[in-house]
Order: C-alpha cells, then sequence, then structure tokens
C-alpha cells in the first residue's frame, strides 16, 4: 500500500482551506449585493409611499378646491350681461310681445320644467297668441328658475337662457319656441330626466321653429350660454315680484283664476271668462 507523502497532505490542506476561503468570500459579496438590493427596494418602497401620500394629499387638496369653487350658475352671476334683441328694461328682463295699440298687458309668469305651465301651454296657449295677435292685450313674460331647486337640476336655468336667444332672434322665434318646449313632444316629465339642462336637446327643439331651423347665431348663444347671465337676472325680478307658483297671470296687479279662484285658468273657457273681467276692470 502506498503512503502519501507529507508534501502531498500538506497540498491537500492548503487547497481546502483556499477553497473554503473562496466560498466564504463569495458568500461575503453575495451578501453585499443583496443587502445593497434590500436597501434600493426599501428606498423604492419609502420614495412610493411618500409619493403616494403627496398624491391623496394632492388629490385631497384638490378636491377640497373643487368643491369650494362656485358651481357654474353661481359663476355666471358675475358673467357680462348679454341683452336679447327685443327686450327692454334695465338688465333686459322687460320682455313685452303685442300691438303697442293694445291698451292692457297679461303678464305671465312661467318655468321652463314646470308641468303646469305644460299644460297651460298645451291647452290655452294658441288662445293667448291668437289675442296677442289680434291686439287684445300685450302680454309681458317674466321667466322663473325655482323648480331647479325644488328638483334639482339646470334645465329651468338652461331653458330660460335658450328663450333668450330665441328672442334675441324675434319676438315671433320666442313664442313658438316657448310653445314647442311647453308642447307634449318635448317637454320633460316632472319625475323625469332633466332633458332641458342639454343643450343639445334645446337645439333639437329649435329645429322645429322656422325662424330658428339651422340659425348658427342662435345655436352658438345656447352652446356658449351667451344668455345665462340674463336669465339669471330675469329669474331674479321673479323672485322681486312675490309670485309664489307658476303659471301665474295677473292684469292690472290682479290675477286672472279659474273657478277656484287661486289657479290660473286651466281652460279656454275658463280664461276667456276670466280676461273678460279683467279687461273691463
Amino acid at each position: 500500500m502506498r503512503v502519501p507523502s507529507m508534501e502531498n497532505t500538506t497540498m491537500s490542506k492548503r487547497n481546502s482551506q483556499a477553497a473554503k476561503t473562496a466560498a466564504r468570500e463569495r458568500l461575503r459579496q453575495e451578501r453585499e449585493r443583496q443587502a445593497k438590493r434590500d436597501k434600493i427596494k426599501r428606498q423604492v418602497i419609502v420614495a412610493c409611499a411618500v409619493v403616494g401620500v403627496l398624491a391623496i394629499a394632492g388629490g385631497i387638496g384638490y378636491a377640497v378646491v373643487q368643491s369650494n369653487k362656485p358651481g357654474y350658475w353661481e359663476a355666471a352671476k358675475d358673467d357680462k350681461l348679454v341683452k336679447p334683441a327685443n327686450s327692454t328694461g334695465t338688465n333686459g328682463t322687460t320682455v313685452v310681445i303685442g300691438k303697442s295699440t293694445a291698451k292692457k298687458t297679461l303678464l305671465m309668469y312661467e318655468d321652463p320644467r314646470c308641468p303646469v305651465c305644460a299644460q297651460f301651454e298645451q291647452t290655452v296657449g294658441s288662445t293667448v297668441d291668437k289675442d296677442v295677435a289680434d291686439g287684445k292685450f300685450k302680454i309681458q313674460f317674466v321667466g322663473a328658475t325655482f323648480l331647479d331647486g325644488n328638483l334639482g337640476g339646470e334645465g329651468s336655468k338652461n331653458g330660460l337662457s335658450a328663450l333668450g336667444a330665441a328672442l334675441n332672434v324675434s319676438s315671433d322665434a320666442f313664442l313658438k319656441y316657448k310653445t314647442a318646449m311647453y308642447s307634449t313632444k318635448w317637454h320633460p316629465e316632472e319625475s323625469g330626466p332633466d332633458k332641458f339642462k342639454d343643450d343639445a336637446y334645446l337645439i333639437k327643439i329649435a329645429q322645429t321653429v322656422p325662424e330658428l331651423k339651422d340659425n348658427k347665431t342662435f345655436q352658438n348663444a345656447v352652446k356658449n350660454g351667451t344668455y345665462d347671465k340674463w336669465a339669471l337676472d330675469m329669474s331674479e325680478k321673479f323672485n322681486k315680484d312675490g309670485i309664489t307658483g307658476t303659471p301665474t297671470l295677473m292684469m292690472d296687479g290682479k290675477k286672472l283664476t279659474g273657478p277656484d279662484g287661486k289657479n290660473a285658468p286651466m281652460t279656454v273657457a275658463d280664461f276667456n271668462t276670466a280676461l273678460a273681467a279683467a279687461l273691463k276692470g
């Protein structure tokens, strides 16, 4: 049997020791690399967390700023007033239509979204228009927007603004457009969607009115809210007049009412009776 020499034994021990040393060094280097990776990872996580917090804080701050900003219609109070043609008065809120020779004026208070106003227009509106054309009386229109507050939404204000755009075209366009808005085809249900808040819907209605069909001036005024400030001023006039509901009809400071003595006449016969008494007064 061959006995290993002392030299070989020593060489083997050295090689083994070197291998262990190299292994430990590799392990140390790997641990250092892992430690660096872990440190970078922690830094990234912290950075992301900070960014997230800042984003949340920024989002909250933006939301607070936005919530403190006035709504569109609140801000519209400070818009420059544009008076429609065919209107008079300090703010253009006096809208009188009819022959100058007519001795009396019928005040008509209406809210674009009012379902009772729609019923009145559908049953009595054509009679009112004919009487105005015949010179029996003039009408003075006063628009209201209180139903936006009662029902929520902005259709009354937006609809009234669109009526201002129609009035700017002509008095006839205004009357025809008002009739179309209150018609069974176009007037929204009280409990239904707030359709008049949609400019496109209001323009679609106007396509049924000859003076407004494809009328770019009218359409741009609706889209741009040209008469939004005017609509708010008109609504303020309604409030100052102390009227509590629509439709309300008045002549010489007295209400025209139906048989109940309280509400507007809702049939042609009742309207004619009330009107005859008012014209004599």
